[in-house]
């Protein structure tokens, strides 16, 4: 008898345009995995609207998302993609996990924290209990794995508290799932400022690439990204975050060691290695964007995948939302 296929889910926000460090860092790895795994995906719309949103944006980039996922990899017929806020269940067992779910734990997210500083005057309840959303995203689906970047451990593990929690009362309604952290291209820095994590918000400063982004902008990006005083390409995040952080990025999309790295840009200097990032980049994303502008033009095609995905993940979902309603003592519908 075939065993059967562990289950792996994740989602990203559509606040933004996909950044390269979303793809070497998520996307790319997720698509290695179909084989072995049953793959939930998902645009996670209803997380977005914690900061405030232009509907029209929101929608056009929750589409060009999924095109972008198509593209990257992730084939519907071995992956399920869905829209988050397509599958009430998410929202309905989010409120359930709200009243298991502890103020002074919620209160210590360091998310919560950082985008409240960010957000000072929009400082909302769901941002707060944000985190048992994302619990609910991922506790309906019942997955072995959550692969999830290094910044979200934290989430993972209050989901684990709230779960073990609600176990304990009514006894194992969840599977408490592993933090899923891939070893390579986890954490790809920004280019402006290689202390903190390439990401959409870093756009403006030039410290971010985006998947979208033609070849002659992702080549001006590398030529100017920050490096160090010194000339030589070697790997040591401590002393030269900058050039190790291109190294990471090169060594991501040609599959190149940093020793065989550092012999291939030895006595060169970073005015060759730095184009060269460049160039090795634009080859790795130029047919994900085509393939992705071709599918935006696609809209049946698209609307076709988040609907089967919808009504698989909803099938799936609504099985454990079930379930939690029998504990908590809802009357059944």
């Amino acid at each position: 008898m075939e065993e059967a296929k562990k289950t792996m889910l994740s989602g990203i926000k559509p606040s933004g345009d996909l950044t390269l460090g979303s793809y070497l860092g998520a996307i790319k790895n997720w698509a290695a995995r179909a084989e072995e795994y049953d793959c939930y995906y998902f645009m996670a719309d209803l997380h977005a609207i914690t900061v405030r949103q232009n509907p029209v944006d929101l929608r056009r980039r929750t589409l060009e998302q999924l095109a972008q996922y198509i593209a990257c990899g992730l084939d519907p017929e071995k992956n399920t993609l869905f829209i988050q806020s397509h599958v009430h269940q998410h929202a309905e067992l989010g409120w359930v996990l709200n009243c298991y779910a502890m103020f002074g734990e919620l209160s210590r997210m360091t998310q919560f924290k950082d985008k409240s500083a960010k957000n000072a005057d929009n400082i909302n309840g769901g941002l707060f209990t944000y985190p048992c959303l994302m619990a609910a995203d991922i506790l309906l689906y019942q997955p072995d794995y959550v692969p999830v970047g290094d910044d979200q451990r934290q989430h993972v593990e209050l989901c684990h508290a709230i779960a073990r929690r609600f176990n304990g009362v009514y006894g194992d309604v969840f599977k408490l799932p592993e933090p899923y952290i891939p070893k390579v291209g986890a954490r790809i820095m920004s280019l402006s400022d290689p202390t903190s994590k390439m990401s959409k918000s870093e756009e403006e400063n030039g410290g971010t690439v985006l998947l979208m982004d033609p070849p002659e902008t992702i080549a001006r990006l590398f030529k100017r990204a920050v490096t160090d005083s010194e000339t030589f390409v070697h790997y040591d995040p401590a002393r030269k975050p900058g050039v190790s952080n291109l190294m990471t990025i090169y060594s991501a999309v040609t599959g190149k060691s940093y020793d065989e790295i550092e012999a291939e840009f030895a006595g060169q200097g970073y005015g060759v290695f730095k184009p060269a990032v460049g160039e090795a980049v634009i080859e790795t994303l130029r047919p994900i964007r085509e393939e992705a502008s071709r599918l935006m033009k696609d809209k049946a095609y698209l609307e076709g995948v988040y609907r089967a995905g919808a009504e698989k993940a909803s099938h799936i979902a609504e099985k454990t939302l079930r379930k939690v309603y029998k504990k908590v003592g809802f009357v059944a519908r």
